[in-house]
């Protein structure tokens, strides 16, 4: 059975950094595009960033843009996101997803996305 397990959250402050993993087992994923999204309490689960099947395409929600970056490791069946310069507004449980066979990592549309992880949260304190 396919499962994405996340880790590497915690409680940091403003201006640190953390970098959060996916390992993916049960299945491989090295042709599918992955993404990272969140969802603050209260909030609709939002697109964080999503790489390429290849890892040779990223992209990023605005409020992320230039701090965060989203890598993946096909060999291992990980997938990164590493979060610089983080500010109190980034708190939230991130999930990592599967997407689309051979997908861009374009869609931010979490129907999109058919594999979710169970998610780890991540606090920033200001």
């Amino acid at each position: 059975q396919a499962r994405l397990v996340e880790s590497g959250g915690g409680l940091v402050q403003a201006g640190d950094s953390l970098r959060l993993s996916c390992a993916a087992s049960g299945r491989t994923f090295s042709n599918y595009a992955m993404g990272w999204f969140r969802q603050a309490p209260g909030e609709e689960r939002e697109f964080v960033a999503g790489v390429s099947w290849s890892g040779g395409s990223t992209y990023y929600a605005d409020s992320v843009k230039g701090r965060f970056t989203i890598s993946r490791d096909n060999a291992k069946n990980t997938i990164f996101l590493q979060m610089n310069s983080l500010k109190p507004e980034d708190t939230a449980v991130y999930y990592c997803a599967a997407g689309g066979f051979r997908g861009s990592g374009r869609d931010s549309r979490r129907d999109a996305y058919d594999y979710w992880g169970q998610g780890t949260q991540v606090t920033i304190s200001p």
